[in-house]
């Protein structure tokens, strides 16, 4: 590996993202409609027809910030590309609900789920930061279907999953879909000025991080039953769930540190709640993300931990190092410790020299211990890079309001 370039430079990061987009832009457009999501290491398509609605809406995101920041036309239509299969494709034409599986054009699985609707939510607010007005109204749209479908006012939080035709409610509770919908009403809060969103946010954010916390022993842990009782065994038996697996998550632990930075910065002046809360929240998460789910033999964070804090699942994920890598930089700049530059640094050198494909751009998805690829699909459903790419764009503002220091 040539010598590691200067990761606290945002000409770099920039550069890195833009080498990222270029592995899945123009093939990733599919003339026919939406975008292809299915990709091997070389960028070969090895399933042209199926249609996941959380890469659906990544793609919005990643095609919305790509051309905000590099001002590509090029990339302004290909948001208005992904933007209208979300609308005329996943969308339920009578509004009541987003597909989560396509296949050909026709839904293969209807399940509505909030994780999903969350992303949609994200996609919606950042196709109008990027300029495409016709998004706006869509964001009160999606908030008050999530608001009628999913939202308990009692638990302050959303549920999870519904048949189609929302008729049943599972009765599985999760945090990963409350953390990607406060990441969601951020981004809406961001596009309108509306301040009913950050404080959606900040109720999500209280409620998950620290009175759910609080039933499982200071932590976020991910499952939950219908009284938002933690259920320790749920997907015990299937670890690697892509949406729900089983363990404390070192990667939702430095998400939600990201988060919850966030929150803080936008939240004041505007919102009349306690904000004194977050940091420290935030500073514990990662610490505990880092202390305990840093391969010491390898390097990497791995991605699980048993209720114990001990290590279940070896596997490296690109998106824990990503979203790890933002929020150290966040709190670098937040807090002026010299530690989470430190962590920044480490994390940064384990992905570019292990994660990063330098020839043909973009990430490798997942690593074994020893660090080794267990396939050669670079981006199946649910990946496009959205972390990665985002995680670049949350940094460059670090450092661009003075995080270099």
């Amino acid at each position: 590996m040539n010598k590691l370039p200067n990761f606290r430079s945002a000409a770099v990061l920039l550069d890195h993202a833009r080498h990222t987009m270029r592995f899945y832009h123009p093939r990733a457009i599919d003339p026919a409609g939406g975008l292809y999501h299915y990709f091997k290491d070389d960028g070969t398509v090895y399933d042209a027809g199926h249609r996941h609605l959380v890469s659906s809406t990544r793609f919005v995101f990643t095609y919305a910030m790509a051309y905000r920041h590099f001002q590509d036309p090029a990339y302004l239509d290909g948001l208005r590309h992904a933007l209208r299969f979300v609308r005329e494709a996943h969308r339920d034409p009578g509004g009541n609900g987003y597909a989560w599986m396509l296949d050909g054009g026709k839904v293969e699985d209807g399940t509505q789920h909030a994780y999903g609707q969350a992303f949609v939510l994200l996609a919606y607010a950042h196709a109008a930061m990027a300029g495409l007005d016709e998004a706006r109204p869509w964001i009160a749209e999606t908030f008050d279907l999530m608001e009628q479908r999913f939202w308990s006012a009692a638990d302050g939080l959303y549920a999870d999953e519904a048949s189609q035709d929302w008729s049943v409610l599972s009765a599985y509770r999760g945090q990963n879909a409350n953390m990607h919908a406060c990441e969601a009403l951020q981004a809406a809060w961001q596009a309108t000025g509306e301040r009913r969103y950050l404080e959606r946010a900040y109720v999500i954010a209280d409620n998950i991080t620290r009175r759910q916390a609080g039933r499982c022993g200071g932590l976020v842990w991910e499952h939950y039953d219908t009284q938002w009782q933690p259920d320790w065994r749920f997907n015990i038996d299937d670890p690697e769930n892509l949406f729900r697996p089983w363990g404390y998550q070192p990667g939702h632990f430095t998400e939600w540190a990201k988060l919850l930075v966030q929150l803080e910065a936008r939240g004041q002046g505007i919102l009349d709640q306690d904000l004194g809360w977050l940091l420290p929240t935030a500073e514990k998460l990662f610490t505990v993300a880092v202390e305990k789910g840093w391969d010491q033999e390898y390097g990497g964070l791995c991605y699980s931990l048993a209720p114990d804090l001990a290590i279940c699942d070896f596997h490296k994920y690109f998106w824990v190092q990503a979203e790890s890598a933002a929020a150290a930089a966040m709190l670098a700049q937040r807090t002026g410790k010299p530690e989470y530059w430190d962590w920044y640094e480490r994390l940064w050198a384990y992905s570019w020299t292990h994660f990063v494909d330098h020839e043909h751009g973009a990430w490798f998805r997942i690593l074994d211990r020893e660090n080794r690829k267990l396939s050669d699909e670079k981006s199946p459903a649910g990946k496009v890079d959205y972390h990665t790419m985002g995680a670049c764009y949350d940094i460059v503002k670090v450092l661009e309001e003075g995080g270099h220091a």
